[in-house]
């Protein structure tokens, strides 16, 4: 079994920040994977790149980004015993939370229908041609790759989750040097006031933040001036100024602090100095969406509503509710 080595992964990453002026970021996140990698080692490393080593090895690949599934194909059939390896390598990284993903055949049915979102989303989005995009808690890295298959020019997902990044790896392997790239790293990470993103988007994050107006300055602060913020989150109804904060759990989930409502998150936005702020889409989230599947086992969404009212929660509260919202940074 091979060792983990962080610095094959993230050296052409941090080569491409100095030499994009981004050098002093690329100083600190070089410290941030030291002290992730070398002084404080997770103990499923092993277990994780083990996983990777099962998959088989295979040249030509080609890689479809624009279907619900991502998607990647081989120029020839795989043998028997790659198909085998393949099934014990990618299900070595289970639970599967976000996708669907489809490797040569082998088709992996996540926990959430990530796709879904993405299909609510793009109708909205600028034109993601040549843009440098950040994605703010990204998972496995998925939206990050429908967003390169749309023409971003470099992407870079964050999520603390190690687990992800090996998911992400095991795409990423197969493609060789993409401009996509997913670093083990927080929001709370990231250099204040970087400006360095046309687009950044943030997913499924707000509400997980015990100050949001906090986490939407520090979005701000990772674009440009002109760029594009991309929010999507748990809202309840109600009218201007109202939010809810769980008394404890909300579906289960310890750490949701605020559901506001649509009006309040414009102020919000419009109070941390975003501009033209709006809703474009309110989706309740189904058991459809995210659901218990043979590739994440654990309990989900149908565990975590009242099994005698299904809009509302175990705990009372009013079921998921997203909204997405778009807004620019004067």
């Amino acid at each position: 079994m091979t060792e983990f080595n962080w610095r094959n992964r993230f050296d052409p990453l941090l080569d491409t920040l100095v030499a994009d002026g981004l050098g002093a970021w690329a100083e600190t996140l070089q410290a941030q994977l030291i002290r992730r990698f070398d002084d404080q080692p997770h103990g499923d490393l092993p277990r994780w790149q083990a996983a990777l080593d099962r998959l088989p090895a295979l040249a030509n690949v080609s890689a479809h980004l624009d279907r619900s599934a991502l998607t990647l194909t081989s120029p020839r059939p795989l043998t028997a015993e790659e198909q085998n390896q393949l099934e014990q390598g990618l299900r070595g990284l289970m639970p599967w939370r976000k996708g669907p993903f489809d490797f040569f055949g082998t088709h992996i049915d996540t926990e959430w229908r990530s796709d879904w979102k993405w299909d609510r989303v793009a109708p909205y989005l600028s034109n993601l041609s040549g843009r440098r995009i950040l994605d703010v808690g990204c998972g496995s890295g998925y939206h990050c790759w429908r967003m390169f298959g749309e023409g971003a020019g470099r992407v870079i997902g964050i999520d603390p989750g190690l687990l992800f990044l090996f998911q992400f790896l095991s795409v990423k392997d197969y493609l060789g040097d993409v401009p996509v790239d997913l670093l083990p790293i927080r929001m709370e990470d990231m250099p204040a006031d970087l400006e360095a993103f046309d687009t950044t988007f943030s997913m499924g994050v707000l509400y997980h933040r015990r100050s949001p107006l906090d986490h939407l300055l520090e979005l701000k602060g990772t674009l440009r001036r002109g760029g594009e913020l991309v929010l999507e989150t748990l809202v309840v109804e109600g009218p201007e100024g109202f939010s809810l904060m769980p008394e404890d759990r909300y579906g289960q989930m310890r750490n949701v602090w605020f559901l506001p409502s649509c009006d309040t998150l414009l102020r919000w936005l419009d109070r941390t100095g975003f501009r033209n702020a709006r809703v474009v889409d309110v989706t309740a989230t189904t058991t459809d969406e995210q659901r218990t599947t043979d590739w994440m086992r654990f309990n989900s969404l149908q565990d975590f509503l009242d099994p005698n009212d299904p809009t509302r929660t175990v705990e009372g509260y009013p079921g998921p509710l997203r909204a997405t919202v778009i807004a620019e940074k004067p």
